[in-house]
């Protein structure tokens, strides 16, 4: 599953610019539905398009590498264990 890294982001911009950061700046900023940015957050593997995960490096000044990571899904890997 892939797993969105906002909260670290957004807690690395507080830090580096002395100042939080909130979703609805992010939004206003980047023109990502502040919905979106709370399900990429919130939600196990929310699903966005690439549109949104570009504007995002832009803002944060990141590689996608850094805005995202992928985390093996428990389930699928005990699935793949007990059929062999």
């Amino acid at each position: 599953m892939i797993r969105f890294r906002l909260q670290e982001l957004l807690a690395e911009k507080r830090f580096s610019e002395g100042k939080r950061v909130t979703l609805l700046e992010v939004s206003q900023a980047t023109g990502i539905n502040r919905v979106t940015l709370s399900k990429m957050v919130n939600q196990r593997s929310y699903s966005t398009v690439t549109d949104n995960l570009d504007k995002l490096c832009r803002f944060f000044g990141c590689k996608l590498e850094q805005l995202a990571e992928y985390v093996p899904d428990e389930t699928v890997t005990e699935d793949s264990h007990s059929a062999q």
